[in-house]
């Protein structure tokens, strides 16, 4: 579904690999010491866990990393971890050159031992104002009108410079040698993060386009023959087009498309006022492009708000789910389901609700309804006082069939990951975490209280992505880098391992 990684699943002879190599992370991994490699090898990893364990580790040169992307490569013949970051600068030990951080590109065919391979300088600047945070990959195999020689990276370039934002396209068929094939949009006041459907090359590009009234909404492109991009329509809420009056509803964070369903579902707003909709995508793609509010609320099947206390930073639909306990029920308790997870965005608890992961239910598409909710009880690792941000940020978006209607994975910053059993929604069951140890790259977040500042060193897991083989990847916002896990215990179980 969407752009799940290719290659296929992993075999139960691999994934036995994978498990014997959980106990031992590769020595002299990136930003590891010779001793910390060692302990690792002999299996006493110092994070807290449950049901999910170490394998590899890279420090992606101590960038603060937003996304990660785990695609089969299928020109190089390897997999490849593409990871998106904010914006900041570092030494590149590859050129030995100072680069504003863009796009890392690590081969993990081997989890136990990942190969840093290029960094994609991104913009200069600060926060939402430099970096190149997300990625898209679709192989050229897989595209309607695509070279099937080649590889395609669709990246983000955040830029408050005079140049404006972009979406880029990268040619990355040589992983060691990506070349800038072509540049979709550009001249634009903020990106964030998008949508390829591979199948088709339709595009959701999240984008500032000036004279909309949000600073985030959307460009569907057609991207089916990376070097000629057509622009499709413009669209967002009514109330964000040009031209209009009142309130702006909520920015966009970003869309996921289920092109065999036919829909869309964007997620609005990240810590508060979210609102997750539900588009019919042939009607979005085919119907009158004008940015009316006829023309905007035409696709549109419904809408569910949530509080004003909470985002929908991520809208990741799960399709075609049994509860097993409704079977005798008309429809043998099927339902679809749309987890929607809110992003904490303050340090050490001081402002805002906990952000924190819902379950709507969307079998009735028309009115879909909360039914339940998931959060880690901040007492039980006295979270807000650890230093950094404590709360939800993201789920996997990758459709994994190991885990898809079983498991997900939600980033939670100084929490970590959290692996959630959803094969009930209606009574969702964490089934383990692993929150990394602090290295000595990991970036310090301070508050200021009575008026001095005081700052405390956290793990911040920012995202989290699985890939085909089964494997769990997060990456930190507070610069530790990388780490690969794989589930074992009653995780693997529910996996099927």
């Amino acid at each position: 579904m969407g752009e799940s990684a290719s290659g296929g699943g992993i075999s139960r002879r691999q994934f036995a690999m994978g498990a014997a190599a959980g106990a031992a992370a590769a020595a002299g991994a990136g930003g590891l010491t010779a001793a910390e490699g060692a302990r690792r090898r002999q299996g006493r990893d110092r994070a807290e866990r449950k049901n999910l364990e170490l394998v590899g580790f890279d420090d992606l040169q101590a960038r603060s990393a937003y996304q990660p992307l785990i695609e089969f490569n299928r020109s190089a013949r390897r997999w490849i971890a593409y990871v998106g970051h904010h914006a900041g600068t570092a030494v590149n030990p590859l050129t030995g050159v100072e680069e504003p951080n863009g796009t890392s590109i690590i081969d993990v065919t081997n989890v136990r031992r990942p190969r840093y391979l290029f960094h994609i300088p991104g913009a200069p600047g600060a926060g939402e104002g430099g970096g190149a945070q997300m990625v898209r990959v679709a192989n050229g195999s897989d595209l309607p009108k695509g070279d099937p020689t080649k590889v395609y990276l669709l990246r983000t370039r955040n830029s408050s410079g005079p140049e404006g934002s972009a979406h880029q396209i990268w040619d990355v068929t040589n992983p060691r040698r990506p070349t800038l094939a072509t540049t979709v949009v550009s001249g634009l006041n903020d990106t964030h993060k998008s949508w390829w459907e591979t199948s088709t090359g339709i595009a959701y590009l999240v984008s500032g386009v000036p004279g909309w009234r949000a600073e985030r909404m959307t460009q569907v492109f057609d991207l089916s023959d990376p070097s000629n991009p057509v622009h499709i329509r413009d669209f967002g809420l009514v109330g964000q087009e040009p031209g209009s009056t009142g309130d702006v509803p909520t920015d966009l964070h970003g869309p996921i498309s289920v092109p065999e369903k036919n829909r869309v579902y964007f997620g609005y707003g990240t810590s508060s006022d979210g609102i997750m909709q539900i588009v019919d995508r042939e009607k979005l793609i085919m119907g009158p492009p004008e940015p009316t509010p006829e023309n905007l609320a035409f696709p549109e099947i419904s809408q569910l708000h949530l509080s004003s206390q909470w985002g929908a930073h991520t809208t990741f639909p799960v399709l075609d789910l049994t509860v097993a306990e409704d079977s005798r029920f008309p429809g043998g308790g099927r339902r679809d389901i749309v987890v929607i997870v809110n992003e904490a965005t303050s340090n050490e608890c001081t402002s805002g609700a906990h952000q924190m992961v819902f379950l709507a239910d969307i079998t009735d598409e028309t009115t879909p309804q909360v039914i339940s909710n998931y959060h880690v009880p901040e007492p039980s690792g006295q979270f807000c006082s650890r230093g950094g941000r404590f709360g939800a940020h993201s789920s996997n978006e990758n459709m994994t069939p190991i885990y898809y209607r079983k498991v997900v994975f939600v980033s939670y910053f100084n929490a970590g990951v959290r692996a959630v059993d959803i094969r009930d929604p209606f009574a969702p069951k964490e089934v383990g975490f692993y929150i990394p140890e602090v290295t000595e790259n990991t970036d310090p977040r301070c508050i200021t209280v009575n008026g001095v500042e005081r700052c405390k060193t956290a793990i911040q897991t920012n995202n989290v992505e699985v890939d085909n083989r089964g494997f769990i990847y997060i990456v930190d916002r507070a610069n530790t880098g990388m780490h690969v896990l794989r589930a074992t215990g009653k995780l693997a179980a529910i996996a099927g391992r």
